[in-house]
């Protein structure tokens, strides 16, 4: 991208530089050469990056969870206990166990009053909505669990697709469809 004195300065708008000069929107046609003699410097744009698992474009979040040391490399406590930064899997099972309870909190009260009223039961589809809530968050637990790389953790994400046309959920949220 194209800058002038730090500030980056878009192609098809006009720009002024600091002795008052104003420049044509159609600057972007000049010449490279007429570019920098007019102070403008080519400056790469920031690498792009998903910041679900990365810190930056060139560092990866961590996968697996990492015990938390000071610069001398010593373990950091908090209360007599050893300081844990939460790897990419701890942070996603925890997400996938919130969504799962989520899914199974309009139906828990069916199940509780089934427990408390002698006379009350819990129809058959909802109990196996319920079950397959259940194992589809142990499925995606286990493929979390199961991701040797970021690559492989990555792919989590990624709807299967047909020619450019969806055909079902990314594995992270393979959920199974309401009652």
């Amino acid at each position: 991208m194209w800058t002038y004195q730090g500030k980056r300065i878009r192609e098809g708008r006009a720009w002024k530089n600091a002795d008052g000069i104003q420049h044509p929107t159609s600057w972007g046609r000049w010449s490279d050469a007429e570019k920098v003699a007019a102070g403008l410097v080519w400056v790469d744009p920031p690498a792009l990056f998903d910041n679900r698992f990365y810190w930056d474009a060139n560092t990866p979040k961590a996968l697996d969870d990492v015990n938390a040391v000071d610069e001398d490399g010593n373990p950091i406590m908090e209360n007599g206990v050893q300081v844990v930064t939460l790897g990419l899997k701890s942070q996603w099972k925890a997400t996938i166990k919130q969504q799962a309870g989520g899914l199974l909190a309009p139906t828990d009260w069916m199940v509780i009053k089934a427990s408390e009223v002698a006379d009350y039961s819990v129809d058959q589809a909802t109990l196996d909505y319920r079950a397959s809530v259940r194992t589809a968050s142990n499925t995606i637990e286990a493929a979390i669990d199961a991701a040797a790389n970021h690559t492989a953790f990555m792919a989590l994400f990624d709807a299967p697709m047909v020619n450019g046309v969806l055909t079902g959920n990314a594995p992270i949220s393979n959920w199974p469809e309401g009652i």
